[in-house]
């Protein structure tokens, strides 16, 4: 691991004590700072203590403090691998008062709910949650960047907000697939939704206890599963948060564990792709499409016209050809499942009955760990098995063992023989505690709750259009009116699920933070391409475009996000 020095100069974009916030624009209702105390050690080994049961909003155990510290300050280092760009750096982080605890269940054969506390030596007043990913099964410290901030913005808690996670009601284990837990029904309603309520009450009671009053603005930032979570908590708790940040929330979770299994099953045998065929049909993509934003740079602008543009037979091998210099019947017939709606034979929670395609674009994106594009998610490197291997595709694994666990509840299910008809009723159960798809959103809306949702249109773990969707159901059900007032929907082209790919970082939680609390409604966003090498300078910046605009270029230095307009 290479350590840097903290960077000298400083400006907004690094300030690190809650009492420089006023200077960089982030004056509010919750602004003047709160202080732990003239011995915050001793302050924060006083928080070693019960919080009730009665203090959290669901039917819940108490909640019980494992451990307090005083943490020391942590400098910047840059790891030189990760599996994501941000989970290579670990920031500037002050010293806090670190409380690990957790919340005990009602059924005494299901784990506890873990969670981390990170309380500031000067509280802004605000916090920040922070959701978790995948199958969750892991203590989320809410000590990193936020998802899609810029590497060079400091993490909520450098900037006097407390925050907290929690591994969501169940711990990861050594050869156990991260699904197994389905089969404690107390421990899949904790993953599905009650944990991040539970959390989010303990830390609030944590927070009254600290600095004597409670949290004056609460916001919620999460990515993929996370994503869902936030979105869970604006449809089941909207009085909970006053400000959620969403990117690429896997929000039609059922239906994508059904897609996903079936692009898979789509690959088995003759289907399965090689790597120099990826970049094929990764190639043919960009010889369609790039250029028809203007400028012919390696990201497609226009996703949603070269997902109508482009034509994968074209690609199909003629009679006598074969090799990595076109594609075989079969794996054009999964490239076209890839682009496919999937339909569920039965309607989901709130009358959701299928899952839309994959787009098109960042095929070839280098893969490591959840970074990258169809060598990643789709298709590993190796095809499918059964049961999964480690060279799978990850949508594979994720996929086919949500099927075994959670609907078939079999863990040697042949998802070979999988029909959802015949697991309707269990179906239907997990849909309705685990699809975020209610588009009333008009409880949170009234309580004056803003909603900031970022889809990247490189990501092959779960689609895009599915946030598209969401949001457009939202639309049709509240009216654009209304809806403008409190959701904004954003994209970013090229992007991969955890923002590698294209430019992808963008100042999201001050905007989200100037909306909530001074009414200021975002405008002028960037996504930003940062190299992961201190001090992370820009290296080229694109509009942050709400859709359905996009980026088209108009002229001048490709570099600068001037050069472009949203457009449609």
């Amino acid at each position: 691991m290479n350590v840097y020095a903290p960077i000298l100069r400083l400006t907004c974009a690094a300030v690190a004590t809650a009492a420089l916030l006023a200077a960089c624009g982030t004056t509010g209702p919750a602004s003047a700072p709160v202080s732990l105390g003239t011995d915050p050690a001793a302050a924060c080994a006083r928080l070693r203590t019960t919080i009730p049961a009665s203090a959290i909003g669901l039917p819940s155990g108490a909640a019980s403090i494992d451990s307090t510290r005083l943490t020391q300050p942590v400098p910047l280092s840059v790891a030189e691998r990760g599996p994501t760009p941000a989970a290579r750096i670990t920031p500037v982080t002050p010293a806090h008062c670190q409380v690990l605890g957790r919340i005990a269940p009602l059924d005494p054969k299901a784990p506890p709910i873990l969670f981390q506390v990170n309380l500031p030596l000067q509280w802004n007043g605000r916090s920040v949650q922070y959701g978790g990913g995948g199958f969750n099964g892991t203590l989320i410290n809410a000590l990193g960047l936020i998802p899609a901030a810029r590497f060079d913005q400091p993490t909520p808690l450098a900037q006097g907000y407390v925050t907290y996670g929690t591994d969501s009601g169940h711990q990861n284990a050594p050869g156990v697939p991260p699904q197994a837990f389905a089969a404690n029904e107390e421990a899949l309603v904790n993953f599905a939704h009650a944990s991040y309520k539970k959390v989010r009450d303990v830390a609030v009671a944590l927070m009254q206890q600290a600095y004597g009053r409670a949290p004056v603005k609460l916001y919620f930032v999460g990515s993929s599963e996370g994503g869902r979570e936030g979105l869970t908590m604006a449809q089941r708790y909207p009085n909970d948060f006053d400000g959620i940040f969403s990117r690429v929330p896997v929000i039609n979770w059922t239906a994508l564990q059904h897609a996903g299994t079936r692009n898979g099953l789509a690959t088995m045998g003759g289907g399965w792709m090689r790597p120099a065929q990826v970049k094929l049909v990764h190639d043919a993509v960009l010889a369609s499409c790039d250029a028809a934003d203007g400028l012919a740079d390696g990201v497609v602008s226009d996703f949603a016209g070269c997902r109508a543009r482009f034509d994968v037979t074209k690609l199909r091998c003629v009679a006598g050809q074969g090799g990595d210099s076109c594609l075989s019947d079969a794996q054009v017939r999964a490239v076209q499942s890839l682009h496919s709606t999937y339909r569920m034979p039965f309607a989901l929670a709130n009358g959701v009955t299928e899952y839309p395609g994959w787009g098109v674009s960042g095929e070839a994106t280098p893969a490591f760990g959840p970074t990258g594009g169809w060598n990643a998610w789709w298709l590993g490197t190796s095809a499918p098995t059964q049961p999964p291997q480690p060279t799978n595709g990850i949508a594979w694994i994720y996929g086919s063992g949500a099927i075994q666990h959670f609907y078939a509840r079999d863990p040697a299910f042949d998802v070979r023989n999988y029909k959802p008809e015949n697991f309707a009723a269990r179906v239907s159960q997990v849909s309705a505690l685990m699809d975020s798809t209610n588009p009333d959103l008009s409880a949170f809306s009234a309580r004056g709750g803003k909603l900031m949702l970022l889809e990247n249109m490189a990501d092959y773990a779960q689609s895009p259009y599915a946030g598209i969707r969401y949001y457009e159901s939202v639309v049709a059900r509240m009216g654009q009116g209304s809806v403008d007032r409190f959701f904004k929907l954003y994209t970013a082209p090229g992007v991969d699920h955890v923002g590698a790919g294209a430019p992808a970082n963008a100042d999201i939680l001050p905007a989200l933070v100037a909306w909530v609390e001074r009414g200021q409604a975002p405008a002028g966003l960037q996504l930003l391409d940062q190299p992961v090498v201190p001090p992370f300078a820009v290296t080229r910046a694109r509009p942050l475009c709400e859709w359905p605009l996009w980026p088209r270029y108009r002229g001048g230095d490709a570099a600068q996000a001037a050069s472009f307009e949203c457009s449609k």
